[in-house]
């Protein structure tokens, strides 16, 4: 029943390499984030600097409607295509989280249950009533866990695919009004 150094310095060991990695799966998210808003912002300087020496070339009213026409359509196009990059980096870095929070649940599992059997073996007699009670509130909590996970990966799935057919509808509705003008 009793636990040893090593098993306490090992388990800190796995604790802190599993933050380790969380962190750095996080950090790499973050860098992806931030060189997808740089590059987004330096396409945006570009267009606008490109946009303004278009429109010292203007002559009359109608070739300026043209042209703020023409840029409205690639800016939306590169709204949508941001707006995707950044759910896809948000989704990953999601599904990063709940797998190491579903890993450390089951570590934390495993030792309670680890526990409880070490327990059991050096009870007193007719504690084992109790030690049953307590594994069968743990299993309900897992059970409960699983289904309120399976819930939310859904929820996930079906917003993603919300997005997915909301994203590709404007597109479509983009190339439709394109090939019109």
């Amino acid at each position: 029943m009793y636990v040893t150094p090593e098993q306490i310095a090992a388990a800190n060991k796995a604790n802190v390499d599993a933050i380790i990695n969380l962190a750095q799966s996080n950090f790499a998210a973050f860098e992806k984030l931030s060189a997808l808003n740089f590059n987004a912002t330096k396409a945006a300087f570009e267009d606008a600097l490109n946009h303004a020496k278009a429109l010292t070339q203007v002559k009359d009213i109608q070739e300026l409607v043209n042209l703020n026409v023409a840029l409205a359509q690639p800016s939306l196009e590169k709204a949508i295509a941001y707006s995707r990059s950044v759910y896809e980096l948000a989704t990953q870095s999601q599904a990063e989280m709940t797998r190491f929070a579903e890993a450390q649940a089951s570590e934390v599992n495993k030792n309670v249950v680890g526990m409880l059997d070490k327990f059991a073996k050096n009870a007193p007699a007719g504690s084992d009533v109790a030690v049953a009670a307590v594994k069968s509130a743990l299993a309900a909590a897992n059970s409960a866990y699983d289904s309120l996970s399976k819930a939310a990966k859904q929820a996930t799935e079906i917003a993603e695919a919300n997005f997915s057919a909301a994203t590709t509808a404007v597109t479509k509705d983009l190339k439709a009004s394109k090939k019109a003008a």
